[in-house]
């Protein structure tokens, strides 16, 4: 059996293309169903148009769906204007304000110009829900409601945490799943692509095609990229980001100040290496390489795919030069940190700036006397960092982050 759009590429050779990197398929059998039939699926991912930027962490959806794209199927990336007005409350303990309609039509020319670095412009089709749910009249919106219940909403994660807190959830939330799900209906998506962090709203897609009588879309979930910090999803509001429109030296300096655990996992999510050669790098690491290595290989491939290789080759002389010269990067990260009354002890503030993988990791790292703030060494491992300070820290040679405790 051959996927649409590629004789060359069987459907085992195909699910396991879209089982790379993927959290969960829902439901896989219906998916390989669909892919038998031999025509290329209709494919949606929505995106709200609620920060300018994209960055590396929304990628990891973008290079799914160029992916489908690669393997034949029809792509639909919506920008979710209205839905925007809303406000996706997902993962909020409140209600999310709504934006502008000059906001938001300003993000999304942002969005759509930067969305080409990854998908193929002429296999990709850019829609807006306005399109149609600005044409639903009063009567179709409640009709559209009438579909689910108020049980099943608070069967969300966020919805059932703040009702049971006693915090208020306002009645439009409702209709921001109910939307998302519609918006499958209007353009008889076979395939949603999402976050984890989605579920529910992903699902909610599938019941509202069956409520008018369309086949049920298929879900892909993706998994959500750790920032920089490596303790929180990459988000812009929280500074832990690398944009797509970083600079070239920003993104590989970024980049490589990731922890060595944490770029294991942004090799798996973000890189186009070949499975088999990760694997190998981790044992080469295993059996004794510097991490430093393979962190190159992974800056040097982000860089090159947003910018050029050329670019990239110069980030990395530009990089080795600045270690040589001692000097600290300009574009380290930013990190904001939590300091109780007391203040917040050394081995503690490594671990959750993510420059280290454990306190215990901290604590041998500050007796080798491999750690130092602002540019003098620390040898005292019960030492406690009170809240309202601004530190350049350093662990080893090149691990670098400007670290605020608040």
């Amino acid at each position: 059996m051959k996927t649409a759009g590629k004789a060359s590429t069987s459907l085992d050779e195909a699910l396991a293309a879209i089982r790379r990197g993927s959290e969960e398929i829902l439901v896989e059998a219906e998916l390989v169903e669909r892919l038998k039939e031999g025509r290329p699926l209709r494919v949606k991912a929505g995106f709200d148009p609620t920060a300018p930027d994209l960055h590396i962490g929304h990628t990891v959806l973008l290079n799914k769906l160029r992916q489908l794209q690669d393997l034949g199927h029809e792509v639909s990336f919506l920008v979710g204007d209205f839905t925007a007005m809303i406000g996706d409350p997902t993962g909020k303990s409140a209600t999310r304000p709504a934006l502008t309609r000059d906001a938001i039509a300003a993000n999304a020319r942002t969005y759509t110009d930067q969305v080409f670095k990854i998908l193929d412009r002429g296999r990709t089709e850019v829609v807006f829900n306005s399109a149609w749910m600005e044409r639903m009249g009063a009567a179709d919106m409640v009709r559209l409601a009438a579909c689910q219940t108020v049980a099943r909403m608070l069967e969300r994660d966020d919805f059932g945490k703040r009702y049971r807190a006693n915090q208020p959830i306002a009645i439009h939330e409702f209709l921001y799943p109910l939307v998302q799900g519609y918006d499958s209906f209007a353009l008889e998506s076979d395939l949603e692509l999402g976050g984890t962090d989605q579920k529910f709203n992903l699902l909610m897609g599938r019941e509202v095609q069956k409520h008018y009588g369309q086949r049920p879309q298929c879900i892909l979930t993706m998994p959500l990229l750790e920032g920089l910090d490596g303790l929180n999803k990459m988000s812009k509001s929280l500074g832990n980001t690398v944009a797509i429109t970083d600079a070239p030296n920003d993104m590989f300096g970024k980049l490589m100040s990731i922890s060595d655990a944490l770029m294991w996992r942004y090799l798996e999510l973000l890189s186009f290496e070949p499975a088999e050669r990760i694997r190998r790098w981790r044992d080469e690491v295993g059996a004794g390489r510097n991490p430093r290595d393979i962190k190159v290989e992974l800056a040097k491939e982000i860089v090159a795919r947003f910018h050029s290789r050329a670019a990239a080759d110069a980030a990395l002389a530009e990089f080795e030069a600045r270690f040589r010269r001692g000097e600290s990067p300009q574009d380290m990260p930013a990190i904001e940190l939590l300091a109780p009354s007391a203040g917040l002890p050394i081995a503690q503030m490594l671990k959750q700036g993510g420059l280290t993988a454990s306190t215990s990791d901290a604590l041998r790292l500050i007796g080798q006397g491999a750690v130092k703030i602002d540019g003098e060494r620390i040898s005292d491992r019960g030492l406690v960092i009170d809240a309202g300070r601004t530190l350049v820290v350093q662990v080893g040679k090149r691990r670098f982050a400007r670290i605020t405790l608040t």
